[in-house]
């Protein structure tokens, strides 16, 4: 059975690349021996050569051993696009350094990257707040996914912020949505939170816009369900802080938990039919369980694209 993600050791990995290629192993050994066991994790770097093309790139030797006709697979022939959409808002430092939503989803987003490249897919990284702050070509060579886990690394030693910031979410998708030139997959890790119904409302536009471009999509919702979802604290004063806008309130738990909960709950329960009327894959992820879920839903969705 997997074992929960020990985010604070994850810290003590000076290497990020080392640690997603022991992850993604330790997930396909485990996928073989589980009932998902048909799913294929090996790919080859060839394909079937169909009559008419040049036979420029045939493999000889292949033929000299098979008796068929392969071509050598370049990284322009790549089976996949996939554009990863990484929240990193100040609402992703939650709850506490190095036990928080940035972390598991920067893991989980190396993991990924590394199982796009094994299978000859291409990958590009996108990371923002209340705009884009990196973006990415989408390539499946090795030199790139190295360079992408070069940076997911400089995300998981960067502190948490000390100036307040907002989070336009739908304005990033919006954006990506408008520049994606080819029809693709577009993995998003966020945790979906909007100050207001209008800032929800817009999200779950910039969602269909995806849709409406023809683009595949991937949700995955982090959150840390014991305290964002059901408000599980010991009963006692706290202040809890707005951490984008400092805005401050002070309460115990139980004055507002049922209330809090109800709302929570209607919110998921709308994000995810919305998903599903939009035919997007919606997968809520909780930054104390397991990660293979993440990778195992990528594989379910990638299924379905081909």
């Amino acid at each position: 059975m997997a074992q929960p993600l020990d985010l604070a050791a994850v810290r003590s990995f000076e290497n990020l690349e080392f640690l997603a290629r022991q992850l993604v192993d330790g997930f396909i050994t485990g996928l073989h021996q589980s009932p998902y066991h048909g799913f294929s994790v090996e790919f080859s770097e060839h394909r079937l050569y169909n009559p008419g093309e040049s036979t420029r790139h045939l493999d000889w030797k292949v033929f000299a051993r098979t008796d068929k006709l392969f071509v050598k697979r370049y990284e322009e022939e790549t089976n996949l696009r996939c554009h990863m959409l990484l929240d990193v808002s100040p609402s992703m430092f939650y709850p506490r350094p190095s036990h928080d939503k940035l972390h598991f989803s920067v893991l989980c987003a190396a993991a990924l990257a590394t199982l796009l490249q094994r299978q000859r897919d291409a990958v590009g990284l996108v990371t923002f707040a209340d705009k884009v702050e990196l973006q990415t070509p989408v390539r499946s060579t090795g030199t790139h996914r190295h360079t992408l886990l070069l940076q997911l690394q400089q995300l998981m030693e960067r502190p948490a912020p000390t100036e307040r910031g907002g989070t336009d979410t739908a304005g990033v998708i919006h954006q990506i949505a408008q520049q994606i030139p080819k029809r693709s997959l577009v993995v998003i890790f966020s945790d979906m939170l909007g100050r207001t119904q209008a800032d929800q409302t817009e999200m779950l536009a910039a969602l269909q816009h995806l849709r409406h471009q023809h683009h595949e999509v991937l949700l995955f919702h982090v959150m840390d369900r014991a305290t964002e979802q059901e408000f599980e604290f010991a009963e006692r004063p706290y202040v809890f802080e707005d951490v984008e806008t400092g805005e401050q309130v002070k309460l115990s738990p139980s004055q507002v938990q049922e209330q809090y909960r109800k709302a929570m709950q209607d919110y998921t329960h709308e994000l995810s039919l919305r998903c599903g009327q939009y035919k997007i894959d919606f997968v809520p992820v909780d930054i104390r369980e397991p990660f293979d879920k993440v990778l195992y839903a990528y594989l379910v969705k990638r299924g379905k694209v081909k």
